[in-house]
This record gives C-alpha cells, structure tokens and sequence, in this order.
C-alpha cells in the first residue's frame, strides 16, 4: 500500500478525537481531497492550527475560528514550481504579492533556475522579505553567475585555484539554504564548462543533501544533440551522487522532433542502474528565451555583450551561416515572436518574419539590427505534441512553469506566466486525457517536495505545513493566450500558505505569508 495513503486512513481513524483537542484555527469542509501521493481523491476535511495541517478526516461541525465550504471543490497540496523565473519580480514592491502565481494555485517556486541569479543568496533572501512575500520562495545556487564572477566570459577551463573559489561560492551558497545547483549549459558562460567542472561543484551541493537541476547544454541539435545533452546530466548526477533534473525537457525544433523517445529509454536506463534522474516539464508547445541566445552561436558571446556586438555589426560568412542553421533549427522567422523589446515596442507581438517583412529586409538581417539595438525577447514555437505528452505521461516528470512575473503591461510574455497550472490540468487532465488529475497533481506537488526535500510540504497530512489550494476543477483554467497573455487565471476558490489565506471565495485577501526556505531546515 501507498505509505501516503496509509497515512492518510490513519489520520482518517484518528481524526475525531483530534477535532475534540481544541478549536482550529481553520477548517476546510466536504471537499474532494487529493492528498498529493496520486491517488485519487476521497471525501475529507482538513483541520489546521498554528499553520500546519493537524487533523484529516471527518470534521465537519468541529469547533474553528474560520470555516472554508469546499463542497464539490477539490482539496490538493499548494502547487509547488521548481523552475520560475520569479525572483527579481518578487523582490519588487509592485510585484512581491505574487498574485498571478496564486491565481494558478502555486505556493511555492524555485529561483535561480539556468545557472542564473545572484552569487549571495543571504543578500537575495533579505531583498525578497523587504516588502513581504507572497508565495514560497526556495533558492538555488546559480552556477552560470558563479563562473562569470570567477572566470569571466572566457571559454577556458577555470585554473585549480579558480575551481576552488567557484566550489567556495557553491559551498557558501548551500550553507545559505540553497536547495541544490542549477545550471545553465545552453547559455554562455555555462555553455564554456566542461562536464568535470560541473561534477566538482555538483559534489559539494551533494554533500549537503542537494540537487542538480539543469537547462541541459543542448535542447535541439546545435551541437551533440539533446539526447547526447540528457546523458550529460545522467553523468554529473551519477559521478556526483546526487539527484538530476533536466528542466523543462523538451525536444527543440523540427530536426528533433520525436527524439522524446529515445530521452525517455535514457533515463530510464539510467533510473534502472540506480542513478536518481529527474525531470520538468512546462505544459506548452512553445518556448521562451533571448533572441541572441537562440540564434547567435556561443562562440561569438565570448568575451561578453560588446564583444558580440562587435563581431554582429562586421559578421563574417562563419557567423552569418551558423545563425542561419540556428533560425532554420526553430522552424523559421515565422515561428519567432517578439515578447519585449525595449526600443520600440510596437514590435512586441509580432513574429520576427513580419518585423522583417516591415523592413523590408531578410529575416537574419533583421534579427541581427535588432539584437544590435537591444534587448530583445522571443516566443518560439518549436515543439512536437507528441513529444510533450509522450514526456508529460512518464511517472518521473514534475510540473514547472519557467515563467516569472512581469508588470502588467510589459510586453507580450509568454502565457506560461499566469497559466502553467491550470493549463495542464484544463487541456491535459480533462480535454485530452494525457495523464489524470491525480497524476498532474502528484507532479505538482509530492514528486517536486520528494526530490528537493521540501520536508513537510507537499502532501496533505497530519504535521504537514499548511500550503493548501481548493479550486473548482470545471472552471480551473488558464486565460493567457500568447496574443493576450497578461490574464490571470480563474478557478481557484480557496488558498492558504502556510496556514495563512490568500484567497478566500476567489478573492485576494492581501496576506503576504511567504517565507524564504532553506534546505537545511523544515
């Protein structure tokens, strides 16, 4: 039997003497629960007192200072995102309330995903409590930042004595509460480490019971190929002795189509042979990055943004074919839309073959003036549907958004922003049927606190923190759109972190009850 679902019959059996202790701080009554373990849901209530979940069961008419009706609602752990781009909005003033997280039931996200992220996490962690906070936040150590503080953007091995700092910085960063490692081995200056490198700096994360979590360095067939780019992974997390995620896996781009197979047959080889390999997964066919980091090969990033503008405004043969292959590798200029760009955005929006078309100039002309002028921003639509529900389905693949939070307004962000949760329930669970709703919310939940070691989070059960989300499955939906993406999403009715609600009746309550957590403490 599933121990979770041991754990929750006994709590069932135990629950009304509990109720007959002393009053609850808040009692969640005649709600479908769905305990986080991926078994399906049962008829239960949930009692809470001093922010954890102290009683599961039948409840109802219980003594409680505050009563949620969830009747034919469903009852699930908080949602947990383990690759979020969220950190810097959460910081700010205007964005530190987290809302469009809420309205997609997460309560907790992971920063500092791709290797990027500041080197001092106890300055981050006293930058994202200045204004309140108002999901979870769970940090990790970002190795791309280490090494440019170390090394620079030089591609060269680091020297024994740089190598040693950069395993100083992990190390600091693991005692600041990190939950692991994350790199980001597609972008420069990740793309310039070797895989030894990462393994030494994977040991000392390890050594604190941590995780690896990686943009692997090749998602398409830029270079060895993203199945060659999954097996990288496997081999720091196998010669380093700790857990591997590939984040947000995906098979990138025409040329690859179908590959998911073959990623599939690696990793579980490789969870065969007893290596803990892991992986996330956003529910969308398209992805979002820079337009240099998608089209300008890393050998010309070396040395740094002005260097590269350098070598863009004299572009040799080399560099003009290399971004070529790389925009035909995404399926053309007219898979590429522009989400932001700072100059001028009456861009934002349109695909980079309609800028072009405006110009009247070729695509890669175009692409190149743009990166020249500023900062530019993509949505790029490069995935098979076949390939992300092939990947969705397996047992070892948890739920990420890889979005962050954008003022509302700016730009056209991708809809993964305000819709990753309720979207993959909405169109996998209920319109598709790729996985059941059990399943998705295992993978939001249990799998992701499992292998981070988010200890007492998770699940819904006596003792655990109370992260509690309570949403109406027939109206959970995303409404962000890739021409519209600034909506939030609809459906949860009831939301409570760390005891605290944060929506009750569909309403934003204004309670900022957030915490920064650490690895090294419940």
């Amino acid at each position: 039997m599933n121990p979770g679902w041991l754990t929750l019959l006994l709590s069932l059996t135990l629950a009304p003497s509990a109720a007959q202790q002393q009053p609850y701080d808040v009692l969640i009554v005649g709600g479908r629960l769905l305990d986080g373990s991926g078994n399906p849901w049962i008829g239960a209530d949930v009692g809470i007192r001093g922010g954890r979940i102290a009683a599961v069961g039948r409840l109802a008419g219980s003594p409680a200072a505050q009563t949620l009706d969830a009747a034919g609602l469903y009852v699930a752990p908080g949602f947990i995102d383990v690759h979020s781009h969220a950190g810097p909005g959460l910081e700010s003033a205007e964005l530190s309330h987290a809302r469009p997280l809420l309205a997609q039931g997460v309560t907790t996200v992971f920063v500092n995903p791709d290797g990027g992220g500041p080197v001092d996490l106890e300055a981050q962690r006293e930058r994202l409590l200045e204004h309140g906070l108002g999901v979870n936040a769970a940090l990790l150590a970002p190795h791309g930042s280490i090494r440019r503080q170390v090394v620079g953007m030089e591609k060269r091995a680091p020297s024994g004595e740089e190598l040693a700092r950069m395993r100083q910085l992990v190390e600091q960063a693991m005692q600041a509460g990190a939950f692991g490692l994350s790199s980001g081995l597609f972008y420069a200056p990740g793309n310039f480490a070797e895989t030894d490198e990462l393994v030494e700096l994977a040991r000392v994360a390890a050594a604190h019971r941590g995780v690896y979590t990686s943009h692997i360095r090749d998602e398409a067939d830029y270079g060895a190929g993203v199945v060659a780019a999954v097996q990288e992974v496997i081999e720091i997390s196998r010669r380093a002795g700790l857990p591997g995620v590939v984040t947000h896996i995906k098979a990138l781009g025409p040329n690859v189509w179908g590959a998911s197979a073959q990623i599939v047959q690696r990793i579980e080889r490789a969870r065969e042979e007893g290596v803990e390999v892991f992986a996330d997964q956003y529910p969308y066919p398209a992805s979002a990055t820079g337009l240099s980091a998608a089209l300008v090969p890393r050998w010309a990033e070396e040395g740094g943004r002005q260097a590269m503008l350098e070598r863009l405004a004299d572009p040799g043969e080399r560099l003009l074919q290399e971004m070529a292959e790389n925009l035909a590798r995404r399926g053309g200029a007219g898979r590429i839309g522009i989400r932001f760009f700072e100059p001028d955005r009456s861009l934002e929006g349109l695909t980079l073959e309609e800028v072009a078309r405006q110009r009247g100039q070729e695509p890669l002309r175009t692409a190149l003036m743009l990166i020249r002028e500023g900062s530019v921003g993509i949505v790029s639509y490069n995935m098979n549907e076949e390939d992300v529900r092939r990947l969705m389905a397996q047992p070892w693949v948890m739920t990420s958004s890889d979005g962050g939070l954008v003022p509302l307004g700016r730009g056209v962000p991708h809809p993964r922003n305000y819709g990753t949760f309720p979207r993959k329930i909405r169109l996998y669970v209920r319109e598709q049927g790729t996985v059941d709703l059990a399943h998705a919310i295992r993978s939001m939940t249990s799998l992701p606190a499992a292998v981070f070691g988010l200890d007492g989070r998770g699940w819904l059960r006596p003792g655990a923190v109370a992260d509690v989300v309570v949403f109406d499955l027939e109206r959970f939906r995303d409404r962000a759109t890739f021409t519209q993406p600034h909506q939030l999403s609809e459906g949860v009715v009831h939301l409570l972190l760390n005891g605290r609600i944060a929506v009750r009746d569909g309403e934003f309550t204004g309670e900022l009850a957030g915490r920064v957590l650490r690895r090294d403490r419940p």
